[in-house]
């Protein structure tokens, strides 16, 4: 099963209905919508009857071959772009899980009816929701705690413009039903799961999203691939004569990253400390600070190494927190450490850290398909890397952990390497910062905290300055 879903409905609700071989655009108007009983327009399909409700037939040029879609409209004379202008004050308050026999049902409370698109993936076994900009105002906790074939769920921004859920479900589900379901608050965005078999769910529902792309070449075993766009890397095209860094907070938008013991999130916290330390880096006007984002968005592992090297970066600094998922010693491992890129991890915690944060685009809703590629991006093995890179990585590392020693609590042993992909890189010197640990009850205390926050940025400004202070002074 192979179809992707588009819903939407309100008082007059447009479906689009895809299908290889016809192309219809089925109107229902507010009599129809009446006539529903319960006010709402049901989108599930039958396999043998095709939509449960139909009207007048009008073509649509370029569709997706197997797919279905819709466009909610509040008002008849609405055109599509005026309706994505408007779904830009959609926000949503709650989202549950319930079942329904052998179902599982999955609810958005929505301030209005909006345009949605829904999907499923496999390795892992996934539905994406994706829908335009919305503001989640969902308690803390949300998603956490799953229900039937939904284990946990995690929303956010995908990009500038596009919200996102992703359902992390126990198997292969099909989507048996979608609707919207008027409320006197809003809309009820309904989705309806059921199980089906791994052999008929194939590669899954969003399989044919990445069919299309072009898998990156494949490296030799053993060997650390980097990744450089096709400009010239032994040249810098940029004018700027002061160092230019790159700050990189992890995760953020519909990746949450690691969740704190009181429901604190990671996300949040290294956006907090990197637009501290953005800001005491420009202070010193000596610098020019850029980061790869500044809001609360999600940005592709590939996507960051992009930005880093479109920027012409000196330096790359990505930010990040621990967690710890043993409770049994989650109590007793705090503090910072950081880590530069190796082809084998320094140790076993190492390798778990690098393997869980080189996952975070698949807990966005990315693909494999789409992962193994990106556009303007080739690879290099390690084999062509610049020693000097290597080198000033490893530098600048020791620069940085002989500051944060002076200034911040550091883990056992805070000198880590393993193979992160954001820090594959064949120019740029790049290190990784795990600011502490999530699950760390002190840790997470002292994170929530704006003079924490503070003190760690001054540190890691401290030693930024210092390593190109020393640098400029050996040329």
């Amino acid at each position: 099963m192979r179809t992707i879903g588009f819903l939407a409905i309100s008082a007059v609700c447009t479906a689009l209905y895809y299908s290889p071989s016809t192309v219809t655009r089925l109107m229902l108007d507010a009599a129809t919508l009446a006539r529903s009983g319960s006010g709402a327009i049901d989108l599930a399909r039958d396999s043998t009857e095709g939509w449960s409700r139909r009207a007048d037939v009008i073509p649509v040029a370029d569709p997706t071959p197997g797919s279905v879609g819709g466009v909610v409209t509040t008002k008849p004379w609405e055109t599509v772009a005026e309706v994505v202008a408007n779904a830009r004050l959609v926000s949503v308050s709650d989202a549950v899980l319930a079942r329904d026999g052998a179902m599982t049902v999955f609810t958005l409370k929505l301030s209005q009816g909006l345009i949605a698109e829904v999907f499923t993936l496999s390795d892992p076994f996934r539905v994406v929701v994706d829908m335009p900009e919305v503001a989640f105002n969902l308690p803390d906790g949300t998603g956490q705690n799953g229900r039937g074939l939904v284990r946990e769920f995690r929303y956010g921004l995908f990009s500038a413009d596009q919200g996102r859920v992703v359902l992390d479900t126990t198997g292969p589900v099909r989507i048996a039903g979608a609707r919207m379901v008027p409320t006197d608050k809003g809309m009820n965005f309904e989705i309806r799961l059921a199980s089906m078999s791994r052999a008929d769910f194939g590669q899954g529902t969003g399989a044919n999203r990445a069919a299309a792309k072009t898998s990156a070449p494949k490296p030799k075993p053993g060997l650390t691939v980097l990744h450089s766009t096709k400009r010239d890397t032994d040249k810098k095209s940029s004018t700027s004569s002061k160092p230019v860094v790159v700050i990189d907070p992890g995760h953020g938008g519909i990746d949450p990253g690691a969740v704190g013991v009181s429901n604190l999130l990671e996300k949040d916290v290294v956006l907090g400390v990197a637009l501290k330390l953005r800001d005491e880096l420009k202070r010193s006007g000596q610098l020019d600070v850029r980061m790869t984002r500044s809001r609360d968005v999600f940005l592709s592992l590939a996507k960051r190494v992009e930005l880093s090297d479109s920027h012409n970066a000196d330096l790359f600094i990505s930010l990040h927190a621990d967690s710890v998922a043993d409770k049994a010693v989650a109590s007793t491992i705090h503090g910072a450490s950081v880590y530069t890129l190796s082809n084998r991890a320094s140790d076993g915690l190492a390798r778990m850290m690098a393997e869980k944060e080189n996952a975070s685009d698949l807990l966005a809703g990315i693909s494999s398909g789409e992962r193994e590629s990106a556009p303007d991006v080739r690879s290099i093995l390690i084999d062509l890397m610049q020693r000097e890179t290597a080198n000033f990585s490893t530098q600048f590392s020791n620069v940085l952990l002989r500051q944060l020693r002076r200034d911040v609590s550091l883990t056992r042993g805070p000198k880590r390497s393993a193979a992160f992909s954001v820090l594959k890189q064949a120019r740029v010197p790049s290190v990784l910062i795990e600011l502490g640990y999530m699950s760390h009850p002190g840790d997470e205390t002292l994170m929530r905290t704006s003079p924490w926050r503070k003190k760690m940025a001054k540190s890691i400004s401290k030693a930024i300055k210092n390593y190109f202070r020393k640098r400029q002074a050996r040329r």
